[in-house]
């Protein structure tokens, strides 16, 4: 009911300012940042923000439907969203994902490219903040539920540092790591908390994990046929971009997007068919497609080849069109 609550803008600044920093805890964000920095910055940095990302999401979709928190209530505030309404407010993601990809971009990179510290460091801080003033903004979420999700997506980040490259190690050279990576996300999905209502929690976090498995294979799939690690030295913050590097990189952006994208589309007709005829529903049917034997392999299978497109056939198109 909060969310059809009417409102008047009186500040224009604000308003966009914050619904776009909303939009940087949402899939839009996602598909297209984290491809960018595995076709343009560095290999190593996106596996390590991917893993990071994944396991940050996964604790903080789990929580919320174990703590059962509500949002606040509308009124007083007005919400200006509507699909999250329905998920619960403690802890909030959108912080924990802000905080967890921002701040270890800042960690894999500062040993690895020349910029000031003190200038990685702040634009970490200032990422996170507007992500989590954005969430306070739009009405979903309470200052603790903020505060949570910005400190318990810290504690996981200095709990998993210290395994950084021993994790990313095994992703790459383990043989066991294609099933893990399947399995394990899988079972994860399978068993997710059970609601007395439905709520996106579980589909988000296996679009999340269903992701991150499929570029983990990925990773594994390149680095066994020792493909070139692209590590961006064109591209390092503090540096003067020329003009045809500024294309290649725009050039490699847009293409991989269209490919992603491409593939995000058909999977998704692909799959839906598949359940749909199995499961005998329409495609439309939005309450079959919200059941746990159609919501996980649909929306697990369709964002693993997204996953594994990003980061196996896309960059095998950029080298045949010339683009590394």
């Amino acid at each position: 009911q909060g969310c059809t609550q009417k409102y008047i803008v009186k500040n224009y600044f604000y308003y966009y300012l914050f619904k776009f920093s909303a939009a940087l805890g949402e899939e839009i964000f996602y598909i297209t940042f984290l491809p960018f920095t595995y076709w343009n910055i560095d290999h190593s940095v996106s596996r390590r923000m991917i893993i990071v990302w994944s396991i940050v999401m996964y604790i903080g979709q789990v929580s919320k439907d174990i703590l059962k928190w509500p949002r606040p209530l509308s009124p007083p505030v007005v919400k200006l969203e509507m699909r999250t309404n329905a998920e619960y407010g403690m802890p909030s993601t959108h912080a924990m994902a802000a905080t967890a990809i921002s701040f270890s971009f800042f960690i894999a990179t500062m040993n690895q490219y020349k910029y000031p510290f003190e200038l990685g460091l702040a634009a970490a801080f200032v990422f996170s903040t507007l992500v989590c003033l954005s969430r306070l903004y739009t009405g979903m979420h309470t200052v603790l539920d903020v505060i949570g999700g910005a400190l318990i997506s810290a504690v996981l980040l200095v709990l998993l540092y210290p395994a950084w490259d021993t994790i990313d190690h095994l992703l790459l050279t383990s043989p066991f790591c294609p099933l893990f990576s399947i399995v394990v996300p899988l079972v994860l999905c399978y068993n997710y908390p059970k609601l007395d209502y439905y709520s996106p929690t579980r589909g988000d976090t296996t679009t999340i994990l269903g992701a991150t498995a499929g570029a983990t294979v990925g990773f594994w799939l390149n680095n066994q046929f020792t493909a070139s690690a692209h590590t961006g030295m064109s591209v390092q913050p503090g540096l003067p971009l020329a003009s045809s590097t500024v294309v290649f990189v725009l050039a490699r952006f847009f293409t991989g997007i269209l490919v992603v994208l491409l593939t995000r589309w058909l999977m998704k007709s692909a799959v839906l068919g598949v359940l749909g005829y199995r499961y005998q529903f329409p495609m439309g049917d939005l309450q079959a497609r919200r059941r746990l034997e159609v919501e996980v392999p649909y929306k697990f299978v369709t964002y693993s080849c997204v996953g594994l497109t990003a980061t196996v056939l896309v960059p095998l198109l950029h080298q045949l069109l010339g683009l590394l």
